[in-house]
């Protein structure tokens, strides 16, 4: 019997049972479906998350010092001990091209002087160069020692009317102190522009560490104090605030202790980057450095990049995803379960049809081929349902999320590879058993 004809009468039987042959499909589709889609979110998250790295901060090293044991994310039990001193040092070394400290500083509110908001944890002290000019819709960057800001576009639309260049603003401190600054740029994005902010979209206002992360924390006391040790606030990628710990320890002139710095190499290349983290290093835990009084054994200087901190993220949604891959394949094994029941269901009821196929010459391969042939049709079917509504399911969950759209189509081919296996592992037995009835005892059935 020729292929098209075992295809011919395999679908004749699977039209002639359509609500049996849907159900029995239905665990095919759910399993292949859940694959598809889950896979489709997790390329697209990923693509999401990279793609936050501008070809700039690919050269950015984050760096704090914290216990080597310890677990967590970026700032993870950091503590405050690098002074202006040491990143004057860093920046002057030929392997830097900057170096500046980070710390988020804690305000009350924000005023245009029509209208005032209230603002949390969002007031970033950096460096100019933390603001990368091409994350710059308008304006330009900060310059250090000014009274200067730049916004992002939350932090800009806070207002009834949009703050925009030029305008000036007042901030008040936790503590009740104000200070006036003048906005000279906005960013092209309410995204955290390195992992110390994480990426969530937030009102930001990012300002040169002098004048302001030097006088809020010579006021509170931070990094400054000397002969008691109240530990610092490690942060989650979010919250590394120069203004949350008191570390004792007084840097050369009192100046105050950076929990978290940010060094620029030359540039991205993997050599560059690397030759600026072992510089880094290899000075600060050093004699010479004021942040060596402070490490010891206790603590390590930690430098990573954006990448290598995703990389952290990417392997957790890896294994995540692995995870729910593994959960639906169950549903692929109870779909191979129901096709191949129901093939037996078939066999049972077509055994005087068998007989009468074995008594007009029909030959066992020729049986065999038949029944095979259905089983992989449902198989077939269900991965082709299962990728069309796989890929619609992850279309809009990406379209929700508002993330990249990345087809993962390795998936879609192995989708289909996997219905045409179901099919022959579910309908192999049930054919086995079609093949080898005897036509006598065939034509005997009732």
């Amino acid at each position: 019997m020729r292929p098209l004809e075992h295809l011919r009468l395999a679908w004749r039987s699977i039209r002639g049972h359509k609500l049996r042959s849907a159900l029995t499909t239905l665990g095919v589709v759910i399993g292949i479906a859940a694959v598809i889609a889950f896979v489709t979110l997790g390329a697209s998250l990923q693509a999401g998350v990279i793609g936050d790295i501008s070809p700039d901060d690919r050269r950015n090293l984050y760096g704090w010092a914290a216990e080597p044991d310890t677990e967590g994310g970026p700032l993870a039990g950091a503590q405050p001990v690098f002074s202006q001193d040491d990143l004057e040092e860093l920046e002057g070394r030929d392997e830097i091209e900057a170096a500046y400290g980070y710390a988020t500083i804690q305000t009350q509110a924000v005023s245009n002087g029509d209208e005032q908001v209230a603002q949390g944890d969002g007031f970033v002290a950096s460096g100019p160069s933390y603001i990368r000019e091409g994350r710059l819709a308008e304006g330009r960057q900060f310059e250090m020692g000014e009274s200067e800001a730049v916004l992002n576009p939350a932090a800009a639309g806070q207002f009834e009317d949009n703050v925009s260049v030029g305008d000036e603003l007042t901030v008040t401190f936790l503590g009740g102190q104000q200070a006036t600054v003048e906005v000279v740029g906005i960013t092209d994005t309410s995204e955290g522009l390195s992992p110390f902010e994480g990426f969530e979209a937030a009102p930001r206002i990012y300002v040169p560490t002098e004048p302001y992360y030097t006088e809020q924390a010579a006021g509170l006391g931070i990094g400054t104090g000397g002969g008691s040790d109240n530990g610092a606030n490690g942060g989650d990628g979010g919250d590394g605030g120069g203004g949350n710990g008191n570390e004792s320890g007084t840097a050369q002139g009192g100046q105050p202790r950076y929990l978290a710095i940010v060094v620029e190499a030359q540039s991205a290349a993997e050599s560059d980057v690397d030759a600026a983290r072992e510089s880094a290093v290899a000075y600060l835990e050093s004699d010479d450095a004021d942040a060596g009084e402070f490490l010891g054994d206790d603590l390590a200087v930690t430098f990573q990049t954006s990448t290598e901190l995703l990389s952290q993220l990417e392997d957790i949604l890896e294994l995540l995803q692995n995870f729910i891959v593994g959960i639906a394949a169950i549903s692929l094994v109870v779909g191979s379960i129901g096709i191949a029941n129901i093939m037996l269901v078939s066999v049972a009821e077509r055994t005087r049809e068998i007989g009468i196929m074995k008594a007009v010459g029909a030959q066992n391969r020729d049986v065999l081929g038949l029944f095979l042939t259905e089983a992989v049709v449902l198989g077939v079917i269900g991965a082709i349902l299962g990728t069309a509504l796989g890929l619609a399911a992850g279309y809009l969950g990406v379209w929700y999320i508002d993330l990249p759209l990345v087809y993962p189509y390795e998936y879609v081919a192995l989708a289909v590879a996997v219905g045409i296996l179901v099919g022959v592992v579910a309908g192999l037995y049930p054919a086995w058993r079609a093949a080898r009835t005897d036509p006598i005892d065939a034509l005997r059935y009732e």
